[in-house]
């Protein structure tokens, strides 16, 4: 069926906004084939953000663990994560369709970064939302949204993380719909939200396929972390057809117990949440759970149907690692290669590291989708900075 990923997807959202999503499907499926808008993204990934970004041999971490580490260089893009792919896209999208306006949810702020930033170069009006706590956690991306001009609006209900502040770009969005579009930062919502995020990100994997394939080599594994799911995304489609073993590494938090984490993938059952079916992590009566991660670009109950669609058919497997993990693997990094990494980027590299018995010999490519320089706040009492 139009709008799924087996049987997860879909347009769950008010009829008033059924009209809209068509229509941007439309364009979306009209412009991907347009050979003046593709140069012009083209254009601004290389000439603005930075790409292609390298994929680079981790010497020093591979020789200390016996793997052969291998690391998709997305920190080095403009305003520090992947982010960008997907808000040069949609940014151009909304300029095309003659919106004058965009909207954003974000939680770490690297996709509040990135919409500001791509609003600020395509002359667009900018609105971010973003929860209480994580406007707390992540003040260098809040305040360089600022800069950039764009309204940080802080959200003070429910989690006070990602999940609300996507209800509050979602109520915008419905009621502003004529003059403004929905930067949405994941492969999350509504049908065509995910396919057009995916579209973007697929630069990702396209880039790091071709580096093995030109050295005539291919890694076993491809490693990444999941919240919503657009830096996973990215880089596996490009390997789901390859001779490679796929994992996606959800936020273990800091306990099993309801609220102690965001495995979704690992302990959700299908439900539907922000216009999509897939999976969610809910109680007995179908609520949605709180969830905790150390990273806020983690710290949500969903994640995008396609990833739900790839667990059931067993061509992902999705695994989960702890806070204090991810900050043994994020301090690692750091001290080993002299590159810091985001809290996000961490919790994949820290199921390689954490078990490292699984990897022996082995080539490993691992997403890094982030650098580390937002999560200071969270990290400099924890690891004695």
């Amino acid at each position: 069926m139009k709008g799924f990923y087996g049987s997860y997807g879909g347009q769950f959202v008010a009829e008033t906004l059924i009209p809209a999503l068509d229509n941007l499907e439309n364009v979306f499926f009209k412009l991907k084939e347009d050979d003046e808008f593709n140069k012009k993204v083209n254009y601004y990934l290389q000439n603005y953000a930075g790409r292609p970004t390298p994929v680079y041999f981790a010497e020093n971490l591979s020789k200390k663990y016996g793997i052969e580490i291998y690391l998709k260089r997305e920190d080095l893009l403009h305003t520090g994560a992947h982010k960008i792919n997907n808000t040069i896209g949609q940014g151009l999208i909304a300029k095309y369709s003659g919106k004058k306006r965009v909207i954003a949810e974000t939680g770490a702020g690297q996709h509040g970064l990135a919409t500001a930033t791509v609003a600020a170069l395509l002359g667009l009006k900018c609105t971010i939302y973003m929860g209480s706590i994580d406007i707390k956690r992540q003040q260098p991306n809040v305040k360089k949204m600022k800069l950039l001009g764009a309204e940080v609006i802080e959200v003070t209900e429910g989690s006070q993380t990602l999940k609300d502040a996507t209800n509050h770009a979602l109520k915008d969005w419905v009621t502003n719909v004529e003059n403004t579009h929905y930067i949405i930062g994941s492969v999350v919502g509504p049908y065509p939200f995910p396919e057009i995020v995916a579209h973007f990100q697929s630069v990702i994997g396209t880039e790091a396929l071709d580096f093995f394939k030109n050295g005539n080599i291919m890694p076993d594994y491809v490693i990444a972390c999941v919240g919503g799911g657009s830096n996973a995304i990215g880089i596996f489609r490009a390997f789901l057809n390859e001779n490679v073993k796929l994992i996606g590494v959800e936020a273990g938090g800091v306990s099993d117990k309801d609220g102690g984490n965001a495995k979704t993938l690992n302990l959700g059952r299908p439900g539907i949440l922000h216009g999509a079916l897939s999976y969610l992590l809910q109680d007995k009566n179908c609520q949605v759970l709180p969830v905790h991660s150390i990273s806020a670009g983690l710290d949500y109950p969903g994640v995008g149907p396609e990833h739900s669609f790839l667990k059931d058919s067993g061509r992902v497997e999705y695994v989960s690692v702890k806070d204090k993990d991810a900050l043994y693997a994020f301090r690692e990094l750091s001290v080993s290669e002299g590159i810091i990494p985001a809290l996000e980027s961490s919790h994949a590299l820290a199921y390689l590291l954490v078990n490292r018995d699984l990897f022996r010999n082995s080539k490993v490519l691992i997403n890094l989708s982030g650098r580390g320089d937002k999560d200071f706040i969270i990290v400099q009492n924890i690891l004695n900075l």
